[in-house]
């Protein structure tokens, strides 16, 4: 029979994600099959698997971390938000329909016994399950319906830890309140306590610890020590704590736009753990400065966001960039935005029909209703290797004055030839709906000593962290970090439905 824990947050980006993933990694590592699973993600930030299904980012990592191939069953419904009120309903990798809250809230419930038989489904194949909640359980406004947190749970008959960030403060005053707006069925699921982010001496801590969990009667398992652990961050809240500054002592100043309906932000991952490489997110005009790459990322509203260049000045200072030489790569729906126009007559994705882009590439753009999703590789212009994923609803045509960035020869693991992108004739300007290019090392390499040579500085001194490897190492990191600060032992008398007690034992920070 599986086993199963189910990690649920006083909030969101308290820690729940990297934790799954860290159990994951850590039952992997002691022979057992195990996977995650999270029966309802929202995020703009999605992954293509294999088969071509859509699922969210996060479980991709849990996957990875667990050494297992992500599977869509893993995130069996994605909601990818639109605007404030609507949001796109991925079920099974494959788009059900747009919904706002209230009749999404209303259709859930008729998910819930193709949730169990997903479930079901892994629960046979596997040793572990590793749950992970949404937000947070005590979303009391939401809970009669519920399908992620307590509502799962008990679908499952699952036990439960409460992760709570005490790097934010408050956390003895989220532990409570989350424990104290559960209903009395819901708190006795509830076994455990785990404090994430500390800093500093748990000595001072545990006062803390004994009140809470005598107010709660809720042992406290493990205190996790603040760690720099180099990790992909899928949650939209992270996206506060990305770097804004330039590090003037870096080789070469890599400018993000950071739209405000930025979506597969995790494509630049790579390039945050470079060394000698500034990455940093731009909001606004004032930003801007004189990089030497400006990256214009993927959107779920690629009409909206353009607006929003325009409206503030950024459209303007990105031309003007581009005139003088600059490098401008998009991605996906930045693609959409370095072209000429774009056209939705539809309205798949935004009240608006039709926007003029950035001018900056001889294309155009039509949005439609069929999503692409499709894992591919190829080889770019200039014969780079490259693999990676397509996530987009627009069609774009080139024109007489772009050639393709890439020839595309297999997708889906199905030998099929055609061409991605575009890229000026100056070859400064480059448009691509490939997901991950970055990621591949080669390609990454070459475009670090363009970007030198043209700052008449030798090639990139430094050798290209490769993603997958370094994955794996801080995978194993994470794992080490929770072995030694959770009390396994209780952990596991938890998954195997075993009672445990309050323990006044003082936990001790291991780094």
């Amino acid at each position: 029979m599986v086993e199963q824990i189910m990690i649920q947050g006083t909030a969101s980006d308290a820690g729940k994600s990297v934790i799954v993933a860290g159990l994951c990694r850590l039952f992997k590592n002691k022979g057992k099959r195990v996977v995650p699973f999270k029966s309802q993600n929202m995020s703009l930030n999605s992954f293509i698997t294999a088969t071509g299904d859509e699922m969210g980012r996060a479980q991709v990592f849990q996957a990875e971390a667990a050494g297992v191939f992500p599977d869509v069953r893993m995130n069996p419904v994605l909601l990818k938000p639109t605007n404030d009120r609507q949001s796109q309903v991925i079920f099974m990798g494959a788009i059900l329909d747009n919904m706002d809250a209230v009749s999404y809230h209303d259709f859930k419930q008729t998910l819930i016994p193709k949730i169990q038989a997903v479930y079901q489904s892994l629960a046979d194949e596997n040793d572990i399950i590793v749950l992970e909640g949404a937000g947070s359980p005590a979303e009391i406004n939401l809970n009669d319906r519920d399908i992620v947190n307590m509502g799962m749970a008990k679908m499952v008959d699952a036990p439960v830890v409460l992760v709570a960030d005490i790097d934010k403060g408050g956390v003895f005053a989220s532990i409570y309140g989350t424990i104290m707006l559960l209903k009395e069925e819901e708190r006795a699921r509830l076994k455990g306590v785990i404090i994430n982010k500390f800093r500093g001496d748990v000595a001072l801590l545990q006062p803390g610890i004994e009140m809470i969990e005598e107010l709660t009667n809720v042992p406290v398992i493990g205190v996790i020590p603040y760690a720099n652990l180099q990790l992909e961050e899928e949650d939209s809240v992270s996206l506060s704590g990305k770097n804004y500054v330039l590090d003037s002592s870096a080789l070469l100043d890599i400018a993000i736009i950071c739209l405000p309906r930025i979506s597969n932000f995790t494509d630049f991952h790579i390039l945050e753990i470079q060394p000698d490489i500034s990455v940093r997110y731009i909001r606004n005009l004032a930003d801007f400065g004189n990089p030497d790459l400006v990256i214009i990322p993927g959107s779920k509203n690629t009409l909206e966001d353009m607006a929003f260049l325009e409206q503030s000045g950024l459209k303007k200072a990105i031309q003007n960039y581009a005139e003088n030489a600059g490098k401008v790569i998009g991605i996906c729906g930045g693609y959409q935005m370095l072209g000429k126009r774009m056209l939705d007559p539809n309205q798949v994705e935004s009240e608006k029909v039709e926007i003029a882009g950035l001018g900056l590439l001889d294309t155009e753009t039509i949005f439609l209703d069929q999503k692409r999703t499709t894992q591919i590789t190829g080889v770019t212009f200039s014969l780079e290797p490259v693999e990676g994923y397509e996530i987009h609803m627009g069609q774009t045509k080139r024109g007489e004055n772009t050639q393709p960035f890439c020839k595309i020869k297999a997708v889906n693991g199905n030998q099929e030839t055609h061409e991605d992108g575009a890229i000026s004739s100056n070859k400064n300007i480059i448009g691509t709906y490939i997901h991950g290019i970055f990621d591949n090392d080669i390609f990454l390499g070459n475009l670090f000593n363009e970007l030198l040579t043209q700052k008449n500085k030798s090639i990139y001194p430094h050798e290209i962290i490769k993603l997958k490897e370094h994955k794996e190492t801080e995978y194993d990191k994470l794992a080490a970090l929770l072995e030694a600060n959770i009390q396994m032992d209780q952990l596991e008398k938890i998954m195997k439905g075993e009672k445990i007690c309050v323990s006044t034992q003082k936990p001790a920070i291991k780094e």
